[in-house]
């Protein structure tokens, strides 16, 4: 390395402090949905600060980018700095020359300190960026839950509405089919409206079960024999898509405070929801434990899981994915108000590398 004369020390001070202001300004004027093109930019930066600019490259290693400039050397003589957020190391940035025309001796003491101050700019842009998606997360979860309370208000309302006039209905077919005994036809048309009215309590029944409205029966039960039953019921629907199940209840009986015949509508609803969109020959787990307090249920499929588009809607009565006709979009509803009725919560995530797993927590009271 040549020796830098006062001058060319002057003109290297200024590139650095010309390199901060414009991290600085881009950090200060950037759009949060577009952090890697601020990136972009102050690596664009870091390359004009360095003593040999033409031919410095810069490089960002993180958790969630990986970004290069366009002449990155494969084996590169560098300075590296690591970028932290909350405290916590999630990458480094590096600046390097091709070897063997430069070696470690060309790089400056100011560098390596200008390289630290850029590292800790661009940590405070990565912790700004994940408070902003944070509080949009939560926004989403507030906006979702308030959506789905006034749903269930409403719904409560419109139940007790359609209650008595479907016992009116079902009460007054029964006395009437009394009364047409010798004709044939109009005996076959009320037990269709005896049918139908049963039908539509079952629906309203459902729509109850959503808006936390229906009774209790709570008792304190091992939960394992429970969910086993249940699942050995469905075991004519897993032959037919010959789908492979397992089920995990760990060595240890598991007690809960429940409704047991709620807690078996739960687990129908999510395993036949995850034979339905299984594919032939799949696998579904499920997986019942206790953890810090809390017992989970796990259920996971191989199916083509859910597109984000709709992931905020699947709680909501009559919202379903299924084609008409196969689905009255009332399953995952009973499911979130019978969860929510006993204090619980039901989380959707991808499985990997395809598919749904749903997950319920019960506190355990």
């Amino acid at each position: 390395m040549h020796m830098i004369t006062a001058e060319e020390k002057l003109k290297e001070r200024i590139k650095e402090l010309t390199c901060l202001y414009e991290v600085t300004s881009i950090i200060v004027n950037c759009d949060y949905d577009q952090v890697e093109d601020a990136l972009k930019g102050i690596m664009h930066c870091l390359q004009k600060a360095w003593l040999y600019s033409e031919v410095a490259q810069v490089k960002l290693i993180s958790d969630q980018y990986n970004i290069a400039t366009p002449d990155f050397p494969d084996d590169p003589v560098y300075l590296e700095s690591s970028v932290k957020v909350f405290n916590k190391k999630v990458g480094g940035l590096q600046v390097a020359y091709p070897r063997p025309k430069y070696n470690e001796d060309d790089f400056l003491k100011e560098e390596e300190k200008l390289l630290g101050n850029v590292c800790l700019e661009v940590g405070n842009l990565l912790e700004r960026k994940q408070i902003k998606d944070n509080e949009i997360i939560i926004k989403r979860k507030m906006e979702r839950a308030d959506r789905l309370g006034i749903l269930g208000e409403i719904t409560a309302g419109i139940a007790h509405e359609l209650n008595t006039p479907l016992a009116n209905i079902l009460g007054f077919a029964e006395l009437l089919k009394t009364r047409v005994t010798k004709d044939t036809q109009a005996s076959k048309d009320v037990d269709k409206i005896i049918n139908s009215a049963i039908f539509s309590r079952e629906v309203v029944k459902k729509l109850m079960f959503f808006a936390c409205e229906m009774p209790h029966q709570m008792s304190l039960v091992n939960i394992g024999p429970i969910i086993a039953n249940a699942v050995n019921l469905m075991e004519p629907s897993f032959k037919k898509k010959k789908i492979v199940h397992e089920l995990n209840l760990g060595d240890q009986p598991i007690f809960l405070r429940v409704d047991t015949i709620q807690l078996t509508q739960v687990i129908f609803n999510l395993v036949l929801n995850a034979i339905y969109f299984s594919p032939v020959k799949g696998k579904i787990g499920i997986t019942v434990k206790e953890t810090n307090g809390n017992i989970q249920i796990s259920i996971a499929d191989q199916g083509p899981g859910i597109d984000p588009k709709t992931r905020d809607r699947i709680f909501e009565p009559f919202y379903s994915t299924k084609p008409v006709g196969e689905g009255s979009g009332l399953g995952l509803s009973v499911v979130h108000g019978i969860i929510k009725s006993h204090k619980g919560t039901i989380k959707y995530r991808s499985n990997k590398p395809k598919g749904a797993i749903f997950t319920v927590d019960f506190p355990k009271i």
